[in-house]
């Protein structure tokens, strides 16, 4: 691999970055690592994957953001998350919300006993600027996704996977976010839904200026639309770049597509790779 390839720029500066992490590190139960010293960055108004196998801690990484480690007894007990100028790794998770970063659960979590719409509204509890503003960005919701319109009144619990996750990221729209940390989007949904997901992303993107950080195991399809990816594999940032060169490398290639001598290629066990350990400086 040349030099040049090695050479990976980064993902925004310090003055169009909307989201920050610094060298943190996740333990679980005061006694399990899970993160180890990642850092990354999101560009305002851009979209960012996290790649990686089940278990690289990609999930655990947009909990941290968000602040829902506590549910589950885990802690940033190391480094700082900055998002939108603000240290908000102390913050709550209602009050990372109301500044607007919203998480988008893995599996949709959608409210199976209320109707889609209501699930909508769920969306804008923290919000204070009235019911009129609420039902003119509702009514934004119904356009970009004309499917929810049609099941407005279907309880969520007896929709379609596709349909939930249309309806999950609607809900976080209703909180109107400057930015989305979505969670396994295509998990369980055809190709053909999935791409559906990922051309409104972009289209929420381009068009409301909302900045997402995308956790994905498909790696073609977060690649496509991202501008800029971190692969992680337990637990560790083992290399970034922008997404036209991740799509390009031929170890990223064989670590996610390919096999090599009748089994699937670690970063570790590529020679050639030469990881950039951004946690030990």
């Amino acid at each position: 691999m040349s030099t040049a390839t090695l050479e990976m720029p980064t993902a925004a500066t310090a003055t169009d970055t909307i989201l920050s992490l610094n060298n943190i590190e996740v333990i679980y139960d005061h006694v399990i690592l899970v993160l180890k010293g990642v850092s990354l960055q999101v560009p305002r108004k851009g979209i960012v994957a996290i790649l990686g196998a089940n278990g690289a801690g990609k999930t655990t990484t947009l909990k941290a953001i968000s602040n829902l480690l506590k549910a589950e007894r885990g802690e940033v007990t190391k480094g700082s998350i900055v998002f939108d100028g603000e240290r908000v790794d102390r913050m709550s998770p209602s009050e990372l919300v109301r500044r607007g970063c919203i998480q988008v659960m893995e599996g949709r979590h959608c409210f199976g006993h209320l109707s889609i719409e209501e699930n909508l509204l769920t969306g804008a509890f923290t919000r204070r600027d009235g019911n009129a503003a609420i039902k003119r960005d509702l009514e934004k919701i119904y356009e970009l996704f004309p499917r929810l319109k049609q099941r407005r009144n279907s309880q969520a619990g007896y929709t379609s996977g596709g349909e939930q996750q249309m309806c999950a990221v609607g809900r976080a729209m209703m909180s109107k976010p400057k930015m989305i940390l979505l969670d396994e989007p295509s998990m369980g949904l055809a190709p053909q839904i999935v791409e559906e997901i990922f051309e409104i992303v972009r289209r929420l993107n381009a068009e409301e200026g909302v900045s997402f950080l995308v956790a994905e195991q498909n790696t073609n399809m977060a690649l496509r639309y991202a501008t800029y990816g971190y692969i992680m594999e337990t637990g560790r940032v083992v290399m970034d770049g922008e997404a036209q060169m991740l799509r390009e490398n031929e170890d990223v290639k064989e670590f996610y597509l390919g096999v090599a001598e009748g089994a699937k290629k670690s970063f570790r066990e590529v020679k050639s790779y030469k990881r950039r350990k951004r946690w030990l400086s």
